[in-house]
């Protein structure tokens, strides 16, 4: 995990910033409207997909799929409970679906997981099959 700092801004601050600042203003704006259509894309998968194609696409999320210039991304210690917790489903259910990809040859796991690019079929053509694709992430 990457280290952070949180800060608290009062909201005068913030309104005084974008209204002073148009490179603050600019940031601002992007990082709302990108995390509003994130929320909406959670919700619509919660809605209306499976508990197993949400822990599909938060393993390709969290693998950075799809993103230009995307660099192997290693998350070493992530557990069941913590992705059962962003899938919104139990952990057993979690435990399951992965023993479930990684007998189907969608990801490798010990200590971190390898995402193969295979488990895009599971999200994007609703197919169990397609195992073995060529280009893998680990997290």
């Amino acid at each position: 995990m990457t280290e952070c700092l949180v800060t608290r801004l009062e909201k005068a601050a913030v309104i005084r910033a974008i209204h002073d600042d148009l490179a603050f203003s600019e940031f601002f704006l992007m990082y709302v409207l990108t995390r509003t259509v994130r929320l909406t894309d959670d919700l619509i998968d919660h809605m209306f997909n499976s508990s197993e194609k949400r822990l599909a696409r938060i393993l390709l999320l969290l693998a950075n799929y799809g993103k230009e210039g995307r660099v192997e991304t290693v998350i070493s210690k992530i557990d069941h409970q913590t992705l059962a917790q962003m899938v919104g489903t139990t952990r057993s259910r979690v435990n399951f679906f992965m023993n479930k990809f990684r007998k189907l040859g969608y990801i490798d796991y010990n200590d971190r997981i390898t995402v193969h690019s295979s488990l895009l079929n599971v999200v994007l053509l609703d197919q169990p099959g397609g195992v073995g694709g060529s280009e893998q992430c680990e997290i």
